[in-house]
């Protein structure tokens, strides 16, 4: 399948509910549909002062410090462990490719987001089909893709194209490796901007484990990294194979294999490898303890998932949509999708369809960092 075809497949389509129920012809809700959800909006400020659009993805540094792509905004946001919110980079509202310091960039719905212990952040720009960095004073460059020229050639910087891509995580050498979404692979990202292909083979959707291109994908979304690679370089990479419906573990030698869930088969049961089910799983992170974090979309909810594949539910009730607080079962989210995890195995979720973010303890109990008002409508990226 050619790059405009691919494209052509991948149009614009509901951010807020993208790979979930807006996002796919064959499911009822409509794009133009509007859910209950929160107040969104792009204030910075505390509290209830502060507003987010579609927030996708989270990044934690170690001084509790939240960073937040808020995907409907264009924006990157900062989030201090006093609660205050900030923009670093871009201007809410303006959409754009632009490198530069602070509201002087722009981004085109921001996915993806890393972290570096400098500070250096670094984000998929999806519908930029770049990879773009911001250090700590706000200052954003480009360093691999052509904006607005979808592909997926390998190559040095300019010269590597993406389609659409999502997922990001770096690990303790510097090098990223990226969903690359639109294309059905896993790329990676050398510190000299130097793009191969993982795993998967563009254009070629399917559930199949096997090694490189014999491996497939079918819209690859959040992506980790074992906490064990600080110490060990042969390290695994953990997928949420979003129209799979599977959590997929990924190898350096390029091995791909299952971990949990059934290719085709939605649902919310919790068991053993592929007796669980999952509904558009995106966001995932590992925490200090191995735990594997997911946030199950579709389900409105959030799933543990240990290194053996074994599946439990964390928090939220399956198919129950809202912004309660409370513990377990109690809470409810709203498409949760970015997922990080901090140094005491808290979790931080970007409730994309509430416009807010919320904390989830290692126990299960849900709150809110920053509470809005009402309603929003959801807007629309990704579409088969």
């Amino acid at each position: 399948m050619g790059v405009n075809q691919l494209s052509a497949r991948l149009s614009l389509c509901l951010l807020g509910l993208m790979l979930a129920a807006c996002c796919r012809q064959e499911q009822a809700t409509s794009c133009n549909e509007t859910t209950p959800v929160t107040e969104a909006g792009s204030s910075d400020g505390s509290g209830n002062n502060a507003r987010f659009s579609q927030p996708s993805a989270i990044a934690v540094d170690a001084g509790g410090n939240l960073f937040v792509t808020d995907t409907a905004n264009n924006t990157v946001r900062k989030i201090t462990a006093a609660g205050v919110v900030s923009t670093l980079a871009g201007s809410a509202g303006n959409a754009g490719s632009a490198d530069g310091s602070g509201q002087k960039a722009r981004f085109n719905q921001p996915g993806g987001i890393a972290i570096d212990l400098a500070g250096n952040l670094y984000l998929a720009d999806t519908q930029n089909h770049t990879i773009r960095k911001v250090t700590a004073a706000g200052v954003v460059s480009t360093l691999a893709g052509s904006a607005g020229q979808a592909g997926q050639a390998d190559g040095i910087a300019g010269n590597a194209r993406f389609n659409q891509p999502w997922g990001l995580v770096r690990d303790p050498a510097g090098n990223l490796y990226v969903t690359d979404t639109g294309n059905d692979t896993v790329r990676m990202i050398t510190p000299e901007g130097v793009v191969t292909t993982l795993a998967g083979t563009a254009g070629n959707p399917g559930s199949a484990d096997g090694n490189g291109a014999r491996a497939q994908f079918n819209f690859p979304r959040g992506i980790t990294i074992d906490r064990a690679a600080i110490l060990n370089p042969n390290l695994n990479l953990y997928i949420a194979d979003t129209n799979n419906n599977t959590i997929r573990k990924l190898n350096l030698s390029g091995d791909v294999t299952t971990l949990a869930g059934t290719a085709g088969a939605a649902g919310s049961d919790d068991g053993g490898g592929r007796r669980a089910r999952f509904n558009q799983p995106d966001g995932i992170a590992i925490d200090s303890a191995g735990n594997i974090r997911v946030s199950d979309t579709d389900n409105q909810l959030i799933r543990n998932v240990s290194q053996t594949g074994v599946v439990s539910t964390l928090a939220g009730a399956a198919g129950t949509t809202g912004h309660a607080d409370g513990n377990g079962s109690n809470a409810n989210f709203n498409l949760p999708m970015g997922i990080a995890a901090d140094t005491a195995n808290n979790l931080y979720v970007a409730d994309s369809g509430n416009n807010l973010i919320r904390k989830v303890t290692p126990g299960g109990l849900v709150s809110t960092l920053l509470r809005s008002g009402e309603s929003s409508p959801c807007l629309c990226l990704f579409k088969l």
